[in-house]
């Protein structure tokens, strides 16, 4: 990994940053994201190229510039390279294995070991002979972090490499993804119609959004061409995601499934210039979500089944970390929503801090494997900035952050819990 060296309040070399780094930097306006707050970009890119960045700052870009630079030379990616097809026959159709079912035994009578079973939290290695899932994980976070360190240095070669990552992706017709998840997570051995598997795009999709939004704010070598190209995409998309059997299933999942698909749709929606669309999504998800995930104490009773449930409680608010990040774009503050119980969000974040600051002893539910207390950085930072929750902000300077450095000081949004790139 590729360092950059931090000399005074941050003089990133002329070859990375393509403007002055000394008086005052001229003020540019906010970018058109969809979930960050633009307005909060716009000021930290001043504060960086104006040489009075944080040292927070400073760090945490040095991470994101990291990525990026691991990025350049990486990919692109495309569905294409799986080695077999899904049941459609065609290649450009995503496919992945769901995760935690497994073969029952494995006979010379039955080679494909039917029925498969479910083991929550236990991850099948079979689900990572098929591709598109790695693929898919790292090539958008990948397209974040470069269009990401190209909105801060200005340099060009992210953008276009960005762009490039793009067009394979989703554009370019030998290799873009067809706008579906018909076929993500299928279980062998069954045929039945299933919308769980969508979970593996509107985890990490909205992240893609907001780079298409911050390209669109006169990247080099991003094209109106590649805009156009993408809202065609994207309007496919955003049908398939509210019409087809898997999302109406998906729709209707009262847990964490279902908080992801609202935050996915409303996102995509708003970047389309469909906002009456987004703030409906918004609000009915406040209105119809919040009483069945939360008890009036903030702890999440569908998360906490699970073998994993620091995991899922985190996964879950980090869909409302970033569902409450798009309202306010919209002009919806769902931190200051309050259910009929009389839970908020605040007070679902809270239940976290015991767990975060003390691990395991702390947490009087099931979490196989790895209990990492890291991963309640970002709604705490949500949290503490948005709903000026106090415990939330001291709960960050004790708790272990992410080991690979808290980048949310230039991100300011909450980020996927997949495994980051590196």
């Amino acid at each position: 990994m590729r360092r950059l060296r931090v000399l005074g309040a941050l003089a990133l070399s002329a070859s990375m940053i393509l403007v002055p780094v000394s008086g005052t930097a001229v003020a540019a306006s906010p970018p058109h994201t969809v979930v960050t707050d633009g307005g909060k970009l716009a000021a930290i890119r001043q504060a960086v190229r104006g040489g009075h960045a944080s040292k927070a700052q400073r760090d945490a870009l040095k991470v994101v510039l990291d990525k990026a630079n691991t990025a350049l030379t990486a990919g692109p990616w495309s569905v294409m390279d799986k080695p077999t097809a899904p049941p459609s026959g065609d290649k450009h159709d995503y496919l992945s294995h769901a995760p935690y079912w497994w073969a029952s035994a494995k006979t010379p009578e039955n080679p494909q070991g039917c029925p498969y079973v479910n083991r929550d939290g236990q991850r099948n290695p079979e689900a990572d002979a098929i591709t598109d899932h790695t693929y898919r994980m790292v090539a958008w976070d990948a397209m974040y972090y470069l269009s990401l360190a190209w909105y801060y240095t200005g340099d060009a070669k992210y953008a276009k490499r960005a762009a490039l990552d793009i067009r394979t992706w989703f554009l370019d017709p030998a290799t873009k993804m067809n706008p579906n998840m018909t076929y993500s997570q299928i279980i062998p051995c069954r045929t039945t119609i299933s919308g769980t598997g969508i979970i593996d795009s509107t985890q990490s999709f909205s992240q893609v959004v907001d780079t298409f939004a911050l390209l669109d704010g006169g990247a080099p070598g991003w094209t109106g061409k590649d805009r156009a190209g993408v809202k065609a995409w994207l309007t496919q998309y955003l049908t398939w995601m509210q019409t087809s059997p898997q999302a109406k299933l998906e729709l209707a999942a009262t847990n964490n499934h279902g908080t992801f698909l609202d935050m996915q749709n409303a996102t995509i929606a708003a970047y389309l210039g469909q906002r009456d669309t987004a703030r409906k999504i918004v609000l009915d998800a406040e209105k119809n979500r919040f009483p069945v995930q939360f008890a009036a104490d903030g702890s999440q009773p569908l998360e906490l089944t699970r073998t994993m449930s620091w995991h899922y409680v985190n996964f879950n608010l980090t869909a409302w970390g970033r569902m409450a990040e798009v309202g306010k774009n919209l002009g919806i503050d769902v931190w200051k929503y309050r259910a009929p119980n009389g839970v908020t969000l605040r007070t679902v974040v809270d239940q976290l801090i015991p767990g975060a600051l003390h691990g395991a002893e702390a947490w009087p539910h099931q979490q196989i494997g790895v209990f990492d207390q890291s991963i309640a950085a970002d709604i705490f930072h949500a949290a503490a900035e948005e709903a000026h929750d106090s415990a939330a902000a001291a709960a960050l300077k004790q708790m272990p952050l992410p080991s690979g450095g808290d980048t949310w000081p230039v991100r300011v949004s909450c980020f996927p819990l997949d495994p980051p790139l590196k």
